[in-house]
């Protein structure tokens, strides 16, 4: 199951264990079960600190927790935890043997301070698939929440070996987390979003906590490639840098393979979006995590302090800020969309496809993406149809002919998504208009994905700074906005082709020229001066 590489790896992750642990299996005679005592005996041979005990008895089969020595409670994985989970396994092992996480000490803190009160423990069941990109740093979260917290109980369930439970509870989107039965999220999570959740009073603390911070000298406001490239490049000239993120890596997160960044011969998002986050923090740049933008003031005169109020009520101000944020997932609009959302109407064809496997389903959208989402669910599903709005598919000639080359595979050109009809809480079909005849169609299907492009993140900036009717900022060649002082970079701006290296350049580019900004201001009374940063210019 594990080649010898893998082993190799996963020996050397096991000499960092400081305690002994025990994993507690209830196995049964399925392939599954089978393949699980394999998985587990693996493991227990590459460390003498590790023990396997088979005399588990949970109701759900093939299951095993990992628990420490002489306990026989922690994080169970119900299924095999192989795949992208194969990493959330090995921190599991490693987290519950004492080995310290990467997490920042107040994450913990907060982790540790969570209380139930009268109503029981925290009971968490999150399901995932092994082939999802978005699951493990939810499944992570909880697990590490579950080590850390006695009160908090998880259980991470692999939908293709329960697809029993998957129907009853009709989960058409991963991952997907309960709480106490009840459904709790869905979707990509951090531990730190999962913790404000709880925490109620989490974010006025967190809010306090921002505006209290000094002024600083550029202030980025989102977390993507031209986020992090731009506080890259401001930090360098040993200013004071903040960056505020409501997730940092932007979309990069959601991106299955990266295979055009120059220099990067392949990579997939999660991987990139932790490697924008090492090296910015590299820099000392102090990071706000969680943080949406809701509102901008402009500086009252040149030089002086420009405003910017995040969702939270928090409050932070900077002599230069670059806004990099980004863009969203559009969507179709049509009746059905947001009712069956997660119900067989889904964005991520990587995660939630194989949740489709042998079923019929649709994808909207005849660019890249949508004609590399057709590709890859056809290798997973009954039946694929391509609705495109256009008279011809908009992708690349390459992935054109591969989509014709499928045997499972229908396109329909001209076509106009008009609804997304759906029985008993799911999808069950698509109305679209023939837009050369002008007659109505229905097709029989289980799931929609759509794929239709981005919207920029810039509702917040509308009657403040000068947007395109698509809703971008407009830049000048430079990334000056029409509010001085503020710059914009990436995908929520007029530059075109939305790629992760022109949004890299931009922001760099964003950078430089926020910095001259500020070289050529009037210097600010001592009481709105920024603290000096400690980075050292380059």
């Amino acid at each position: 199951m594990l080649d010898d590489t893998l082993k190799a790896q996963l020996q050397q992750y096991l000499a960092l264990l400081r305690h002994p642990i025990r994993l507690i299996a209830s196995l049964d005679d399925s392939e599954t079960g089978l393949e699980m005592k394999q998985l587990l005996e693996t493991i227990v041979g590459l460390s003498d600190k590790v023990s396997l005990d088979t005399s588990g008895e949970d109701a759900r089969k093939p299951s095993f927790v990992v628990a420490r020595e002489g306990q026989s409670t922690g994080v169970r994985f119900a299924g095999l935890p192989l795949g992208h989970e194969f990493t959330s396994l090995v921190l599991a092992l490693l987290w519950t043997g004492g080995h310290p996480p990467k997490v920042e000490q107040d994450v913990i803190d907060s982790i540790k301070a969570l209380d139930p009160g009268t109503h029981g423990d925290f009971n968490f069941e999150v399901y995932m698939s092994l082939s999802c990109h978005n699951c493990p740093d939810v499944v992570q979260a909880l697990s590490l929440m579950a080590i850390v917290n006695p009160k908090v109980k998880t259980v991470v369930i692999e939908g293709g070996a329960f697809q029993a439970e998957v129907e009853a509870r009709q989960i058409m989107a991963v991952p997907m987390v309960f709480l106490n039965g009840q459904v709790f999220g869905s979707g990509r999570m951090s531990v730190e979003e999962i913790v404000a959740k709880l925490d109620t009073n989490a974010g006025e603390r967190d809010a306090a906590k921002l505006s209290a911070k000094d002024p600083f000298d550029m202030l980025v406001v989102g977390g993507g490639p031209a986020g992090a490239a731009a506080a890259v490049y401001a930090a360098r000239k040993g200013i004071r840098v903040g960056v505020a993120a409501e997730r940092f890596g932007g979309q990069t997160n959601d991106t299955m393979a990266i295979e055009n960044y120059i220099s990067v011969l392949e990579t997939d998002g999660p991987k990139f979006a932790a490697a924008l986050e090492a090296q910015v923090r590299h820099y000392e740049v102090d990071i706000m995590n969680l943080q949406r933008a809701d509102k901008i003031i402009p500086a009252s005169q040149p030089g002086g302090l420009i405003e910017v109020q995040m969702a939270n009520g928090a409050s932070l101000k900077a002599r230069s800020v670059i806004l990099s944020t980004g863009a969203r997932w559009r969507n179709v609009n049509v009746p059905g969309e947001q009712e069956y959302k997660n119900k067989g109407v889904a964005y991520c064809p990587h995660c939630d496809g194989p949740l489709f496997k042998g079923k019929r389903t649709a994808v909207i959208g005849g660019g890249n993406s949508g004609i590399e989402a057709a590709i890859d669910l056809a290798g997973i599903v009954a039946h694929v149809t391509v609705f495109e709005f256009a008279d011809q598919l908009k992708a690349d000639a390459v992935l054109v002919s591969k989509l014709k080359s499928l045997p499972n595979v229908t396109v329909h050109t001209n076509a106009q998504t008009t609804e997304i009809t759906g029985a008993d809480g799911k999808v069950n079909g698509i109305r679209y208009k023939d837009r050369t005849s002008g007659d109505d169609h229905w097709v029989e299907l289980e799931g929609v994905f759509v794929q239709i492009g981005l919207v920029p993140n810039t509702e917040f900036l509308k009657g403040t700074l000068e947007l395109s009717k698509f809703g971008e900022i407009v830049v000048d060649a430079k990334g000056h906005t029409n509010v001085p002082g503020v710059f914009a970079a990436g995908d929520c701006t007029t530059v075109p082709y939305k790629q992760i290296v022109i949004a890299a350049g931009e922001g760099a580019k964003a950078a430089l020229s926020a910095f001259d900004h500020l070289i050529r201001m009037p210097a600010l009374p001592v009481s709105d001066a920024p603290t000096p940063a400690h980075a050292e210019a380059v």
